[in-house]
C-alpha cells in the first residue's frame, strides 16, 4: 500500500515555468499529468496540436482555453473537466495570476 498524496501540495513557491509531472503512465500513450500554472498562458501564436485525446480537470485556480477552427474560448473553474479531442488546435489563454491553478491531464491514443 502507498501512501496518499495530495495534488494541491508540494507546489514550488516561485513557479517561472508551468510545472509538469507525469504521475502515471502506461500503453497506447496513457499518461497522467499534474499540470501546476501561476499566471501562466501559451506563446502569442502558439497552438497545442496533439496525436492523442486530452481530458483534463481543472483542481485549483481558474483558467481560460482558447480553440482555432472554429474559433472558441471556454472558461473552467475548480470542478471543471473537458475533452479535448486528438489534433483540436487550442492553447492557454490565460490561468489565475494570484492563486495556483492545478491541472489533472489524461491523455490517451485516438483510436
Amino acid at each position: 500500500m502507498t501512501a496518499p498524496r495530495n495534488l494541491l501540495t508540494d507546489i514550488p513557491a516561485t513557479l517561472p515555468q508551468e510545472q509538469f509531472e507525469t504521475l502515471l503512465a502506461g500503453k497506447r500513450g496513457f499518461r497522467v499529468e499534474r499540470i501546476v500554472s501561476r499566471g501562466h498562458a501559451s506563446p502569442p501564436g502558439y497552438w497545442y496540436d496533439q496525436p492523442q485525446h486530452e481530458w483534463v480537470l481543472l483542481l485549483s485556480g481558474q483558467a481560460e482555453l482558447e480553440y482555432d477552427a472554429p474559433a472558441a474560448r471556454q472558461t473552467l473553474q475548480p470542478g471543471d473537466a473537458v475533452l479535448i479531442p486528438a489534433h483540436r488546435r487550442h492553447r492557454v489563454a490565460a490561468t489565475a495570476a494570484d492563486s495556483d491553478t492545478v491541472w489533472l491531464a489524461i491523455f490517451h491514443d485516438a483510436d
